[in-house]
């Protein structure tokens, strides 16, 4: 059967009839279409007409050193034709290798093996499947519970869900694992006891201390948190809980782990984002910017402790893999990315462009609906509130208006992609390329002033 020429297939037709997307609204891409992106350049994106938009998401906290690198295309050539694929289990390839130990000479400490998964979400799980087999491996069996925090998101396989502290992304699939506890997030924002005090009272890190006491100290594995956590709008912790939460895990011998899927290769100005807060975890995981989202790869890095028992007895084996964990093309797509971030000083670029991106985010503090903006590095929101004063919110309804048909599409109308996101308070995510500058910022500035701006006049009238 003769095939249609591409310019002459309808791709919006064929998205309505056959594309399911994630976290995507079908009835609404069955009534409206989706939009479709078909090419990048730098920190921008073109739909099918041509139109360009400001890439303020980096993709999903993934494109960190832009679109268009032909030096990541060209490396993905290479290896496809040097060797396609091969699995790491029981063999190893020197992508693979390679990769593992360029990750460990960058990580802090005595982190010093890779586990290579696809994702962000199979890291944790692989996290914790290791963090159970190593507390068996030692004698400690029980210890199997995970605490992390309130509206943390760490992914939607079933372990993950049940790490992931969003209720409504849990409701439906409950009960989960029931070893999964929940403790407080650092939103100061919306801190009461913050509120009430001259100084940070860090209970949010003593909450830690206290869910291990409860739940018995022989039974949890390990705390896992992100440096700066995404759900709940970029909150950054007070000064000192990282260093008392290390603290508490040393107490009671819990792993800590950091969640860097996000926060690492760059989002943050360092490497890793436990680098710029100056604690020392267990254990890292990692995805999105290690190939700045050019192909597909997450892993676990693990401390010497940690590989210990399985070097010591020679029956020992990590039960767990995956069939493209470690793929070499997407191995080798991560060095590439690696090699253009320390040639082209990117790190360097986000924290000398950091003070001019604090500047622009308290002029939009000033903004209608502006309650808060947070965020270091290349990672900031605003969150949106209907009184500033007494930090009320939106109703759901008045939420849905202003999130979904006000404020979205005109934001996108004026040329600039970035996240409106609820399952919080609500707030606007910005997570721009790494290679963007001062004139990338303050158009997210002006695009937002106008859109806010509009919103609170549309909502005076409603």
């Amino acid at each position: 059967m003769d095939r249609p020429e591409s310019d002459d297939i309808d791709l919006g037709a064929l998205a309505q009839r056959h594309l399911w997307g994630h976290f995507t609204n079908l009835s609404s891409v069955q009534r409206e279409g989706l939009p479709i992106i078909q090419r990048g350049q730098g920190a921008y994106v073109y739909d099918q007409n041509g139109k360009r938009y400001l890439d303020g998401l980096s993709g999903l906290f993934t494109v960190n050193i832009g679109h268009g690198r032909e030096e990541l295309a060209r490396a993905a050539a290479s290896q496809s034709e040097t060797l396609g694929y091969f699995p790491l289990w029981s063999f190893g390839h020197e992508p693979g290798i390679r990769l593992a130990a360029k990750l460990c000479e960058l990580a802090p400490g005595d982190l010093n093996r890779v586990f290579f998964t696809t994702g962000g979400g199979d890291a944790l799980e692989s996290a914790w499947k290791l963090a159970v087999q190593y507390y068996a491996a030692v004698g400690q069996p029980l210890r199997r519970k995970v605490i992390s925090r309130y509206y943390a998101y760490h992914g939607t396989t079933l372990g993950a869900l049940s790490i992931t502290g969003i209720p409504a992304i849990r409701q439906p699939f409950e009960p989960l694992l029931p070893w999964a506890i929940k403790v407080a997030n650092t939103n100061q924002y919306r801190c009461g006891l913050c509120s009430q005090s001259t100084k940070c009272t860090l209970d949010c890190a003593e909450e830690v201390e206290r869910a291990i006491i409860a739940e018995g100290p022989e039974t949890v594995a390990m705390v896992v948190m992100e440096p700066v956590q995404n759900t709940g709008g970029a909150l950054v912790p007070p000064d000192g809980y990282w260093k008392r939460v290390r603290e508490i895990c040393d107490k009671y011998g819990v792993l800590l782990v950091s969640d860097e899927v996000i926060c690492g290769f760059g989002r943050l100005g360092y490497w890793f984002g436990c680098q710029r807060f100056d604690y020392q975890p267990d254990m890292i995981t990692f995805a999105k910017g290690v190939t700045s989202g050019y192909a597909p790869l997450g892993g676990v890095i693990v401390s010497d402790r940690l590989a210990a028992p399985f070097l010591e007895d020679e029956t020992a084996l990590f039960l767990h893999g995956l069939t493209f964990g470690g793929h070499p093309v997407s191995c080798a797509v991560a060095l590439a990315n690696i090699e253009v971030m320390e040639k082209e000083n990117i790190l360097a670029n986000v924290l000398e462009n950091e003070p001019i991106f604090n500047e622009i985010m308290e002029q939009l503090k000033e903004l209608p609906f502006v309650g808060d903006v947070r965020g270091c590095g290349y990672f900031r929101v605003l969150e949106l509130v209907k009184d500033k004063n007494t930090k009320q919110s939106f109703t759901d309804e008045e939420c849905n208006w202003l999130l979904r048909d006000e404020l979205s599409p005109r934001i996108f109308e004026a040329g600039l992609i970035c996240r409106l996101d609820d399952r919080a308070d609500p707030v606007v995510v910005l997570s721009p390329t790494l290679i963007c500058g001062p004139d990338e910022l303050r158009f997210i500035a002006e695009v937002l002033t106008d859109a806010l701006q509009h919103a609170a006049e549309e909502f005076q009238r409603r």
